[in-house]
């Protein structure tokens, strides 16, 4: 297939650099229109040769009435089409600038991204290499990413061949778009080349925020990365947010900014503790990110990703906490199991790790910190955190005169993101009091509990502890002053 005479503009090294193409021998036009028809001859019944979607780019060779002869070289076919569904272009220096209003202006035109793309690519060709800045890449992800989203959110059939179409058309012009597997769902991503161009480049202090918090999108990392290659990523990740100047943002940006070092500052205290490397700087710089964030100019879009970062700071918390010394009451110890496993060992004064009341092993990360023993010693309340983003709270204790253990899941299903955690004991050892922040089904759920620990019913719920009486009085004082869940 032959290729666009503006391709390796998007795809070579050192476009800043690059000089403009020369012209072509033929004028160019770009297709404005979805469902345009590449027709055999220059008249609307003769049959027609394929579709074009926007943005496609066509080689312009004659013109017969109202309809232009054309050649296409992404798909390699000769035809006409109406002159009124094209947009003849110059790509001399001269024009430079007049492609560049065109690609401001689509740049923030939802559903023309295909559209802005070409126009991108043909500014790229005209101007001259010392003229090219960061702008033309940072408009150029910014709609190759909308279109990626556009592209998984579609719930119409009617809208599905076009958006095919203009994908089609965008990866002709270098721009790489990729699927993600996330449990059955499938997600297109923008690759971010263009983005990665931005930060290497003299980009305004909002170009780059754009480019880094796109980069960084948690809901664009490969789920199926190896340990290593992840921990590298997520390295890769925060060190491009901090390169970001934070001087003349918008407070909105920079609450973003916030949201998305916190999340990624949590999963690599949870990382480094797998790895049992020191994690409580890394722990501590993500509840700092959460708590630098201005809630009074939290947009309305981006409360889903405040909870959202908020759930993953609380998951891995108990990193940023010191390991304690257990005292001489109900507490638990760990020992290394098989390969990857750590298990935990229930004691007491009477019971050693020779003989312990309670065993069971683990592939998640146990935080021993985070042992709560109730006050008459028959039960005991435990974290342990399985992923980067969901930790669970195992529950020790007597029924009837054997000891057991509970798991209880921040939701009874799509476990993905989020955390329930121990917070408090009501006298009589048969309560106790639990928070709980999990997404489930793309529903956000916050709520505080007081569970039965006979049969780990939810006895009531409330939004907030005021609310709930019991809450309110017993609830532990550690829990409360490092808890994320009673956030504005």
């Amino acid at each position: 297939m032959k290729a666009l005479p503006w391709i390796p503009l998007l795809l070579g090294i050192g476009l800043a650099h690059a000089e403009p193409a020369p012209p072509s021998a033929n004028p160019l036009a770009i297709v404005t229109q979805d469902g345009v028809a590449l027709r055999a001859e220059a008249r609307h019944s003769a049959a027609p040769h394929a579709v074009l979607w926007q943005g496609e780019n066509l080689e312009v060779r004659g013109h017969t009435l109202d309809y232009l002869e054309v050649y296409d070289h992404r798909i390699e076919r000769a035809g006409f089409v109406r002159a009124s569904r094209v947009r003849i272009i110059s790509t001399r220096p001269e024009d430079a600038p007049g492609l560049l209003a065109v690609v401001r202006f689509l740049r923030d035109t939802p559903g023309s991204e295909a559209l802005g793309i070409a126009y991108t690519a043909a500014y790229l060709k005209a101007a001259p290499g010392k003229a090219i800045d960061a702008e033309p890449f940072a408009a150029l992800g910014v709609m190759a990413e909308r279109l990626a989203g556009r592209a998984s959110a579609n719930r119409r059939k009617s809208d599905e061949q076009a958006l095919s179409g203009q994908l089609e058309v965008v990866a002709d012009y270098g721009v790489a778009i990729r699927s993600i597997d996330r449990n059955g769902r499938m997600r297109l991503c923008y690759d971010g080349d263009a983005f990665r161009r931005v930060m290497a480049l003299d980009a305004t202090a909002l170009q780059k925020a754009t480019a880094a918090l796109a980069l960084t999108d948690p809901a664009c990392v490969d789920p199926d990365l190896p340990p290593v290659q992840r921990a590298a990523f997520d390295a890769w990740r925060a060190d491009l947010l901090d390169r970001v100047p934070p001087a003349g943002l918008p407070r909105y940006v920079r609450n973003r900014l916030h949201l998305r070092a916190a999340s990624v500052w949590s999963a690599i205290a949870f990382e480094r503790t797998r790895r049992h490397e020191p994690a409580q700087q890394a722990a501590s710089r993500a509840i700092d990110e959460l708590a630098a964030v201005d809630t009074h100019a939290l947009v309305e879009s981006d409360r889903g990703d405040y909870n959202d970062a908020a759930m993953r700071v609380g998951a891995s918390r108990w990193a940023a906490e010191p390991l304690l010394k257990p005292g001489a009451g109900l507490h638990v110890v760990t020992a290394a199991g098989r390969p990857g496993q750590t298990c935990i060992k229930l004691l007491d004064r009477r019971h050693d790790e020779k003989t312990p009341l309670l065993q069971r092993c683990t592939y998640g990360t146990v935080w021993t910190s985070s042992a709560r023993a109730s006050a008459h010693g028959t039960a005991l309340a435990l974290a342990v955190q399985p992923m980067t983003s969901w930790r669970e709270l195992w529950l020790f204790h007597v029924v009837g005169k054997k000891w057991v253990i509970d798991v209880l899941p921040p939701a009874d299903d799509d476990p993905q993101l989020g955390y329930i955690e121990f917070a408090g004991w009501v006298p009589g050892d048969r309560l106790m009091l639990a928070a709980r922040e999990a997404r489930v089904n793309g529903r956000f759920v916050h709520r505080f509990e007081i569970l039965d620990m006979a049969t780990l019913a939810t006895t009531r719920q409330a939004d907030k502890p005021s609310s709930l009486s019991l809450f309110y009085r017993y609830q532990d004082a550690i829990w409360k002053s490092r808890t994320v869940s009673l956030r504005d």
